[in-house]
């Protein structure tokens, strides 16, 4: 256990020492000012952050360090993209979906992660009409990036089930209004023959 720990330990440390090799201030700023939830923000964009995951060894334990760093965004984007999928129990994935606490956060996380768990429609139909806004905008994400993988009478399957969702989104509140309105898009677009 000593050396899971100080090999996550060192991972980490060597992770956020590229955070800051990399670092972009102006981005970071634009993001301070547009309002971001956290307290240190390196700036770096998506490519960089996928180039840094994809010098890591998929780890479950290294995935949940990251993610349990609330307050810097960039291993909070991470965290999905070394995750290795097969290691997620269906818990630990309505977890994850329920504590995405951002926009960014919650898109990265259904594109990098939980599109491919087996359990994702399932999680993405128990949630999508969540009390909680956040677990609301990431199901519908989920049930959007669903959509984007599947193809003829499956992807129609989906629209039909995905429906209900994507009713009213104007009545939606505004963090979910976007997402809500794309997933109307597609749905319309899958089933204008119907």
């Amino acid at each position: 256990m000593e050396t899971e720990n100080t090999s996550r330990y060192n991972s980490i440390q060597l992770i956020k020492r590229r955070f800051f090799a990399m670092r972009n201030g102006v981005i970071a700023d634009s993001l301070r000012k547009g309002g971001s939830i956290y307290r240190m923000i390196f700036g770096l964009n998506l490519p960089q952050i996928v180039e840094i995951a994809a010098d890591q060894t998929p780890s479950r334990v290294l995935a949940e360090a990251l993610w349990a760093d609330l307050s810097t965004r960039e291993s909070r984007l991470l965290a999905p993209m070394v995750y290795p999928i097969e290691e997620m129990s269906r818990e630990d994935a309505l977890r994850w979906l329920e504590t995405a606490a951002e926009i960014e956060t919650a898109d990265v996380m259904c594109h990098r992660l939980l599109r491919r768990h087996p359990d994702a429609l399932e999680i993405a139909l128990s949630r999508g009409n969540d009390e909680i806004p956040a677990s609301r905008y990431t199901a519908r994400r989920l049930m959007v990036n669903l959509l984007a993988l599947s193809t003829g009478e499956r992807a129609r399957e989906l629209a039909r089930l995905f429906k209900p969702f994507a009713v009213d989104y104007e009545a939606e509140r505004p963090s979910l209004r976007g997402v809500t309105r794309r997933l109307a898009e597609e749905i319309a677009w899958l089933l204008e023959e119907e």
